[in-house]
């Protein structure tokens, strides 16, 4: 039994949440779930930020208290979790937390102990949307190419972290893949910059423009830079600082999967690594790194006034799973993809309603008419044996970080599994049986009219087994429908001669017009 760590980012809570961190959660839940089915121990975490500079500007500019705007909108990312059908244990909230002000110093203490954290005095160009500086060679006709706003110029004293002592062991830890970054065009990106050649980094902030909010720096005056806060948050759940049980299981003895967007890539790919190095820590083992969800080619975003709100989507259509379907199919896990309402409901009625749900109404119909609901002996079938076959096609697509391939096996599974139905015709053999038949044309129809049920039944509950870590919901309903309990592993056996299936339990329902 492997030990796996999980985390999503943690995002700013300067604003309600939006579709696009949706798409993270998911991913993050959909490995969760998948590994627990191979039978690992994992730890899944999720949690927000909210010590950053962004969050108090953002609750000075509506004229409410820091500590009542973070708390409001931290509170909708964590419901969030719970509408999407999130199974984290763990979340961590960093203004609230009470393990994380000893994390972040525990951490903070170990750098300056190793020689890594110096004072200096600078000057920068700095965004406050990204909460980092950049050089003027990054900017885009002199703003952020992130936002696309201009920067501010900040001059201050400050802790800094010797980042620049990191680069070559950082290089080898990715090439060798000890650092695993995927997909292969983020590796690569995240190379090229370690190639360049890496710079220290300011860690503290004048308290002044922080406003005071934040964890304090250890015996001083400062707050700790956002981003050292933010980044700690992946000790804080495992109570770092407090009790290192939970550190030594999940992180020094297992293996440390992120979650994160293509635009943080950076600190979780160069400055994380470094400062666990720096604290003598293990880096991450893999890095998972997704890209944005757009609106007509536009990144979401809660600042550029296009953003989705997941909650009016789960709403609408009473389960989690038409957004989860939506996002861990029809956008690539590792790059960018467009969204919109006409496309969820196309995808909704169209393929999980107007594919899977329409197969299952159907061969569960027959079912109970035919049969009582009882499963016939599954026979031995090329349709069997493809089926049986599904689970592992699977697997691949998690190893490779393509959760949409994966999707697309089942359902390519599923339109298979309705063209034979469609072609074995079995209403006809049902019809036939009510007719006055010889015995033998009774048996032999009979025998057909079952084997054709029954291997189409096991495709079913092959498909509902896969759809577990995607769709927990409507898998677990599917497993009802069938008359079988959903499986606490993959290799639980599948048991279905004899087996009463129900047939009138609504799988996937008609959205009610708006």
């Amino acid at each position: 039994m492997n030990k796996i760590y999980i985390t999503t980012s943690i995002p700013y809570v300067n604003a309600a949440p939006h579709v696009g961190f949706a798409l993270e959660l998911v991913q993050a839940d959909a490995y969760a779930r998948h590994f627990r089915l191979l039978g690992h121990d994992i730890r899944f975490q999720c949690g927000t930020d909210d010590n950053s500079l962004k969050n108090v500007r953002s609750a000075e500019a509506a004229g409410v208290p820091v500590k009542d705007f973070v708390n409001a909108n931290a509170d909708r990312f964590e419901r969030l979790g719970r509408l999407l059908d999130i199974s984290n244990e763990e979340f961590v909230r960093t203004s609230l937390d009470p393990r994380h002000i000893a994390c972040v110093h525990a951490l903070w203490r170990a750098c300056a102990g190793n020689g890594d954290l110096y004072r200096k005095a600078y000057e920068g160009l700095y965004c406050v949307g990204c909460e980092q500086f950049y050089e003027p060679s990054e900017l885009d006709d002199g703003c952020c190419p992130e936002h696309r706003i201009a920067l501010e110029t900040i001059r201050e004293e400050n802790w800094f972290f010797r980042l620049s002592r990191y680069g070559d062991r950082l290089i080898e830890l990715v090439e060798t893949g000890e650092l695993r970054i995927v997909p292969a065009h983020r590796r690569n990106e995240i190379l090229a910059l370690l190639r360049r050649g890496l710079t220290d980094i300011s860690v503290s902030r004048s308290a002044e423009r922080a406003r005071g909010w934040g964890v304090p720096v250890p015996d001083g005056d400062e707050v700790v830079y956002v981003w050292f806060d933010a980044l700690a948050n992946y000790l804080t759940g495992l109570s770092h600082g407090c009790d290192e049980t939970l550190l030594q299981r999940y992180w020094n003895g297992g293996q440390r999967v992120h979650v994160v967007g293509k635009g943080i890539s950076k600190f979780h790919a160069i400055y994380w690594p470094a400062i666990l190095l720096s604290a003598g820590l293990p880096p991450p083992s893999s890095i998972l790194v997704h890209g944005y969800v757009t609106v007509d080619g536009r990144k979401i975003g809660k600042s550029a006034g296009n953003g989705i709100d997941p909650e009016r989507i789960i709403q609408s259509y009473e389960t989690p799973d038409a957004l989860r379907y939506y996002l861990l199919r029809h956008i690539r896990s590792g790059d960018d993809g467009d969204f919109s309402d006409e496309r969820l409901e196309a995808a909704w009625s169209g393929e999980l309603a107007g594919q899977l749900g329409n197969l299952a109404n159907r061969v569960l119909a027959l079912l109970s008419t035919s049969f009582n609901g009882i499963v016939p002996p599954v026979p031995d079938s090329a349709f069997v044996e493809a089926a049986a076959r599904l689970p592992a096609k699977v697997a691949q697509a998690f190893d490779a970080y393509e959760l949409h391939v994966g999707l697309a096996n089942i359902f390519e599974f599923v339109g298979e599994a309705n063209r034979r139905f469609t072609k074995g015709a079995p209403w006809a053999d049902a019809k036939a049986l009510l007719a006055d038949l010889t015995p033998e044309d009774r048996w032999v129809t009979a025998a057909r009219l079952g084997d054709c049920l029954a291997e189409q039944v096991y495709g079913l509950a092959i498909i509902a087994r896969c759809l577990l870590p995607f769709l927990p919901s409507s898998a677990a309903t599917l497993h009802s429908r069938l008359g079988i309990p959903a499986p606490r592993l993959y290799q639980d056996p599948l048991i279905l001669a004899g087996v009463k299936a129900a047939p009138h339990a609504v799988l996937f329902p008609q959205r009610a017009a708006a």
